[in-house]
């Protein structure tokens, strides 16, 4: 999709306005589909510029990024799109709201032990993997009984998200996605990035992310949140 352009309060209302229009189109609410900016290799300047826009959910991969600018913002849910290293958990549970990624038992089981010595309620997605560049993921059939097992242990679980591949058949990985969305159970299903999102909306998704729609290009080989 072509970058939107002009200011990021402009971005933000463009992208808004055509993330509305694709969801009614596919047969749902206007509004249903939020949007998650991926602030990843932007300047805390432009998280802010975004936050005054309208954007009520922002994302980072790295605790060390999410530090320098995530502290002291204006109201949001601070979303960990990255792969979750069992020893940063105590320090993803102090600086996010939402885990996307969870996407194995003992990356869970840190996380819920972490939350419960702070004395608060995490919630999680569980990170299904459809797609075979993807390094990370639990398998689709596996997800449900992780959701299970990561519900025991305390944690919200609350959806699934997914990246979608670089080529070959994108619909059907989205709908591996959605099913497992389906068997977890959950109210997200975090799918779709800056240039898939239009078919995860069309597949179910109830959050795109989005990073260099709204922000533009960064540098970065990362791609799970793009």
């Amino acid at each position: 999709m072509p970058l939107a352009t002009g200011t990021v309060a402009e971005r933000v209302a463009a992208l808004r306005g055509r993330v509305d229009d694709v969801t009614v189109a596919a047969g749902r609410e206007r509004g249903s589909v939020a949007i998650l900016a991926v602030t990843k290799a932007q300047p805390r300047a432009a998280v802010l510029d975004a936050l005054e826009a309208g954007i009520a959910d922002i994302g980072e991969s790295y605790v060390q990024e999410a530090r320098a600018k995530y502290t002291g913002l204006p109201p949001c849910t601070r979303h960990f799109i990255g792969h979750v290293q069992t020893n940063k958990a105590k320090a993803i549970v102090a600086l996010f709201d939402v885990v996307q990624s969870v996407d194995r038992l003992d990356a869970g089981l840190a996380l819920a032990k972490a939350a419960r010595d702070a004395g608060r309620r995490l919630r999680v997605l569980v990170q299904v993997n459809v797609s075979a560049e993807e390094r990370f993921g639990a398998a689709p059939a596996e997800a449900p009984q992780l959701a299970a097992r990561l519900r025991d242990e305390g944690l919200d679980v609350d959806g699934v998200m997914a990246i979608g591949p670089l080529g070959g058949d994108v619909d059907a990985a989205f709908g591996t996605a959605e099913a497992a969305f389906r068997a977890v159970g959950g109210s997200t299903l975090s799918l779709g990035m800056s240039a898939d999102w239009e078919r995860a909306i069309q597949r179910g998704s109830t959050m795109v992310r989005l990073g260099t729609a709204l922000f533009g290009p960064r540098p970065s080989k990362e791609r799970n949140a793009a």
